[in-house]
């Protein structure tokens, strides 16, 4: 999925939009940037959105979420040109929607932004693949080349063989994709998204997602996708915009807008959001400290493991991992006169990538008595998460920890272990 962007990659912008349904909205508009609150307007009209700004890049999956009156629907019906705003802009690919004549617009609609609606608007009387074709048809597409892009577009939703069929033959689900099918059959490098599966019962809306996800990998099209549901919103947007009376009170990726709510209405919207499907690896885990180089031998693992009080430490060789090392290992090969430390090095050890979801790694966490390795795909260790800080990712708490007393360690290993350190750290032990 996309991520951030220059200039150069922007798909969309939304500039200052203001829209008020009513007697006098330019008067509103004016109360509005004059300090004037919704309810302090309404004399003049009811402002359905207030200086909504933002940019959607161009690859990227933007989601515009808020309860039924926030203004989502409102905004994304300005974005095409079905409405027109008050007051700002709506820029698409360099072409200002707001000032374009009614044919512009129609050349807009065409070569840039196609909608898919949350009930489905098929044409009853047409196929599937008439359905899925008549954005083509429109623009005097040839019939046989219409026919085969729309066919090839099926294939990808999963309804080749329905091509033959009638809406009426099908499921909400199988209706819903052949909506999705006509925009991206239209060839469009922007999609508008309302409410689309909202209509759909939760096992087939969860299925839609995850396909719509795998189709806008693979053909790398820009969605701006409107929702009510923040689980669907954190599933799939790269960015998202939360809204409140008219208001965009936040944007931001799914990890900031979950970790860094900015007021307590976006805070009460995510607390009960499952943060496994939400947070990665990277948003929770902890710089790498416990290293120590192969080079360094089992001296050198030695003196990392007393120095920070561990009973394990990483192995890394030019920033790669090569495994990890444990206390009772090193005090293995101190007594056999072991000094290189790679023959006791771990190689083993479990490991995750950045991107890797929390939902996706708990049970490696579970499984391995030492915090789990961050790796990047040139296996460099980039950070780590202990257990510790895994749970108070989990539970939304912080991983810091009051003072507690120490628990003593067994007289024996002190007594075995003590001599073995001090001797090394003099460097009498080769």
């Amino acid at each position: 999925m996309g991520r951030g962007g220059n200039v150069s990659e922007i798909a969309l912008q939304a500039r200052h939009l203001y829209k008020v349904f009513g007697k006098n909205p330019n008067q509103a508009v004016r109360r509005l940037k004059a300090g004037q609150s919704r309810s302090e307007v309404a004399d003049a009209g009811t402002a359905a959105v207030i200086d909504a700004s933002f940019t959607v890049n161009r690859g990227e999956i933007f989601v515009i979420m808020g309860l039924s009156g926030s203004g989502k629907s409102t905004i994304i019906r300005m974005l095409n040109g079905l409405l027109t705003p008050t007051d700002g802009d709506v820029v698409v690919q360099g072409h200002s929607v707001t000032a374009a004549s009614a044919g512009e617009l129609r050349g807009i609609r065409r070569q840039s932004v196609s909608m898919v609606f949350q009930h489905f608007a098929l044409l009853p009387h047409r196929t599937v693949l008439d359905n899925a074709a008549y954005a083509l048809e429109i623009q005097g597409v040839a019939k046989a080349t219409r026919l085969a892009q729309a066919r090839e577009i099926l294939e990808r939703v999963g309804l080749g063989d329905r091509a033959d069929a009638y809406p009426d033959e099908l499921s909400g689900g199988m209706r819903q994709r052949v909506g999705l099918a006509r925009a991206l059959t239209a060839g469009t490098d922007i999609l508008l998204m309302d409410e689309a599966f909202s209509a759909l019962d939760p096992l087939i809306r969860r299925e839609m997602q995850e396909q719509l996800i795998e189709l806008q990998q693979e053909l790398g099209r820009t969605i701006i996708f409107i929702t009510h549901d923040l689980n669907e919103a954190m599933f799939l947007g790269d960015r998202i915009a939360v809204m409140r009376d008219g208001r965009i009170v936040q944007q931001g990726t799914p990890e900031e807008i979950l970790t860094d709510p900015a007021n307590d209405y976006v805070a009460q919207f995510v607390q009960d959001v499952d943060r496994t499907r939400v947070l990665t690896a990277s948003a929770v885990m902890e710089p790498p400290h416990l290293t120590t180089p192969v080079s360094a031998g089992v001296r050198g693992a030695l003196r990392t493991l007393r120095e920070q009080q561990a009973s394990a430490v990483f192995a890394v060789e030019n920033r790669r991992l090569v495994g990890v090392v444990t206390d009772r290992a090193v005090i293995r090969a101190v007594k056999a006169g072991t000094t290189d430390l790679r023959s006791i090095v771990d190689a083993s050890v479990l490991t995750v990538g950045p991107d890797d979801l929390l939902t996706d790694i708990v049970e490696r966490a579970v499984e391995t008595p030492v915090p789990l390795a961050v790796v990047d795909e040139n296996r460099r260790l980039i950070g780590v998460i202990p257990r510790v800080t895994l749970l108070a990712a989990l539970g939304n708490v912080s991983p810091t920890t009051r003072e507690m007393p120490i628990i003593q360690t067994p007289i024996e290993m002190v007594a075995q272990f003590t001599p073995l350190v001090d001797a090394a750290s003099e460097g009498s032990l080769a």
